[in-house]
């Protein structure tokens, strides 16, 4: 049984009326007071996070039993984070296996933890969601204050720059990742995107589309309530079938995805490949105006190239016609670097409660972060974007309509 969070914890000083709860269901809170303090990130709004919780995907059975901590002043919503109770370290994204069985070795329980994040979701965001920094550090310290109820350590995943440095002043050990990341330099169309790209790899997504194209395949980008509930369906199959190729099962449910078609349609982008009248694969991505990110895909039949189009190149087209300015292209992934993501680093805050484990962990944090950042550097020395002529150091020429590049 889950150990218990101190409930209805006052703030001190300054902040004396304000409360900390970890007593508070989500589904108690009214969506427009969740959304108020939550920004405009769909992954922490109030219908991504209930759609997880009423669909079956993050509840206790999956071993993720939520324990939100909300702060309020009087009656009013104030702050949030998002908070899980783990048995376990699947659907994180932020690997620590290697820490539960140095646990177990020296007969030691990890599990059950704390979480902050977003179940299933590798992107960057807000997991305090506050606006005030004083909110936001008395949320963490109440997340903190739970280790001493049974908890082996707290777990910020993909936090933001701004809570990433928040945390870590508060003496939160900082671990580094990478994802790849594409960003909108302004371009006019795929094509003109392309010319921003060396020879190689321009040549080498030439080849990738064309050969979908000579399979038969088009492609159909639905968005809002041009989702029909027969593409949702044919989506979820294609999603089931991408994890049992892999071995595994899949983390949402159908009921997930139409929960989000309904509360969220205006920030999902479903891309769907045909061949003629027949749909053969689909990949589902998320927007908010600002950014798209890439979530899940899946195909009935293997096509050379089919993920890298439906994946990449339509999600990169769709961000050129809408001045979307960043795709985030999901976990992990070097592949994604030929075309046209460039690496990015990641951020997650640890707490382990202890002594011994904590200055271990710190340690191997401290190595991991060097050997990100060399590994970084090591991939932006190949990025696939062309460099500046050596004599004038200026950027590439523009495209002109007569370009070869564009045969």
């Amino acid at each position: 049984m889950d150990a218990p969070l101190p409930l209805d914890t006052p703030a001190r000083g300054a902040l004396a009326r304000l409360r900390i709860r970890d007593d508070v269901p989500l589904a108690a809170i009214a969506p427009a007071a969740w959304d108020s303090i939550a920004g405009t990130q769909p992954f922490v709004s109030h219908a991504w996070l209930s759609a997880l919780e009423e669909s079956g995907c993050a509840t206790p059975l999956t071993g993720w039993t939520p324990r939100f901590l909300t702060a309020w002043r009087g009656d009013v919503l104030v702050g949030a984070l998002p908070l899980y109770a783990k048995a376990h370290s699947y659907g994180e994204y932020v690997f620590d296996w290697g820490w539960a069985n140095a646990y177990r070795h020296h007969g030691r329980r990890y599990y059950p933890k704390l979480v902050a994040a977003v179940p299933f979701t590798p992107v960057t965001g807000p997991r305090m969601l506050a606006g005030d920094r004083a909110v936001r550090d008395a949320l963490l310290a109440a997340a903190r204050a739970g280790l001493a109820h049974g908890y082996s350590s707290l777990h910020m995943l993909f936090a933001d720059g701004e809570q990433a440095a928040e945390g870590a002043a508060s003496g939160m050990m900082l671990r580094s990742g990478v994802q790849f990341h594409w960003s909108n330099g302004g371009y006019r169309d795929f094509t003109d995107f392309l010319f921003a790209l060396n020879h190689a790899k321009r040549s080498k997504i030439r080849q990738e589309r064309q050969r979908v194209a000579a399979a038969g395949i088009e492609f159909r980008r639905l968005d809002g309530d041009a989702i029909r509930a027969s593409d949702w369906a044919f989506f979820h199959d294609c999603y089931t079938r991408t994890y049992a190729a892999h071995g595994s099962t899949p983390y949402l449910t159908r009921e997930f995805f139409e929960r989000i078609a309904s509360g969220l349609s205006r920030n999902v982008l479903l891309v769907v490949g045909y061949r003629g009248s027949h749909p053969l694969c689909a990949a589902l991505d998320i927007h908010d105006g600002r950014t798209l990110w890439g979530r899940y895909w899946g195909t009935r039949e293997f096509v050379p190239g089919l993920h890298f189009e439906a994946c990449y190149y339509q999600a990169i087209e769709f961000c050129i016609e809408r001045a979307i300015m960043r795709f985030e292209g999901g976990a992990q992934g070097a592949h994604k670097l030929a075309r046209g993501l460039l690496p990015a680093p990641t951020r997650s805050l640890h707490a382990v409660a202890d002594p011994a484990f904590a200055a271990a962990i710190a340690a191997f944090c401290a190595g991991e972060r060097d050997e990100i950042m060399h590994a970084i550097d090591e991939l932006e020395a190949s990025s696939p974007f062309r460099r500046p002529a050596a004599n004038d150091g200026a950027t590439p020429p523009t495209r002109t309509d007569d370009d070869p590049t564009r045969r």
